[in-house]
């Protein structure tokens, strides 16, 4: 299920970037999934209708996002020329499925497979335990995450705002570091140098592009320990402070390209690049739009 997606994304770019380079117009969800239809590309096929036109709506998104960047380019709002979506690696990627397509029994969900999987295998769909803590009737979908040999399932909620009574005129400013990464957290560093370390073992003596399953496995255990840092700990730290003490703005400090264009030598470098702070602000976000602040 998981290979599929990849090779569908890619087979749907090729068709809108030929189009694009033949009449320099963009090409819509719908005219994506009927020339999968049209051509009965073997990965659509094998994928469940629902999921495979998940994927496709992917590629028009990455289109859609790729037009509105070039019109900021042209009007002078963007310094580099945006490009053209680019085809995935050879690998894995997630599938989606909508709730209309899930069928909950018992506490578990049954996932359907398409006729294809069906004259394959024998098999038309699985059956997965549903989390005990979530209301099923809050479900909007159900993803397969594949990372480094192990297999997530993401169950996507609804989940209403809770705005709080907050003060619009106290502020709290955020300066992110890296031995202080919000002057909060000061464990994160210490992940990446462990983790760079055993790289760096694994790696000696081997050819350009070595990779183990054990390099797999520290990998994800290194990924596992930054979303827990991330999601659970540094930024729910920070939004809970400001509600403790009727915070209504925050102002976090951020140099776009910043570790992009960065020259702190190869090993800060190394510590400041690997460090996701783009993705705990993108986080604490989240978080301040779900209680008001």
């Amino acid at each position: 299920m998981c290979w599929q997606p990849n090779k569908v994304y890619n087979g749907a770019l090729y068709y809108a970037r030929q189009i694009y380079f033949k009449t320099k117009k963009l090409v819509g969800y719908a005219a994506i999934c009927a020339e999968m239809t049209r051509t009965r590309n073997k990965h659509f096929m094998a994928m469940y209708v629902s999921s495979a036109q998940q994927t496709c709506q992917a590629v028009a998104e990455e289109l859609l996002s790729f037009q509105a960047n070039l019109k900021l380019f042209w009007q002078g709002k963007l310094n580099k020329k945006p490009n053209l979506p680019r085809y995935r690696k050879v690998g894995m990627c997630s599938v989606a499925y909508p709730k209309k397509w899930l069928k909950l029994q018992e506490g578990r969900v049954r996932v359907p497979l398409s006729n294809q999987v069906k004259a394959w295998f024998g098999i038309d769909a699985f059956w997965v335990q549903f989390p005990t803590n979530l209301p099923w009737e809050t479900i909007r979908e159900l993803r397969i995450l594949p990372r480094h040999g192990i297999f997530y399932l993401e169950w996507v909620y609804e989940r209403p705002p809770e705005p709080q009574p907050l003060d619009l005129a106290r502020a709290l400013a955020i300066d992110h570091g890296v031995n202080n990464w919000l002057t909060c957290v000061n464990k994160v560093k210490s992940f990446n140098q462990w983790y760079n370390k055993q790289v760096a073992r694994l790696k000696t003596g081997k050819p350009q592009g070595f990779w183990s399953q054990q390099l797999a496995r520290i990998t994800e255990k290194r990924n596992r320990r930054m979303r827990d840092a991330i999601l659970h700990k540094a930024a729910r730290f920070v939004v809970n402070y400001c509600l403790k003490h009727a915070i209504g703005r925050m102002i976090f400090g951020w140099n776009k390209g910043q570790k992009q264009e960065c020259y702190l030598g190869n090993v800060n470098n190394q510590t400041f690049v690997l460090i996701p702070t783009s993705r705990l602000k993108e986080r604490i976000k989240e978080l301040c739009q779900h209680y008001g602040i």
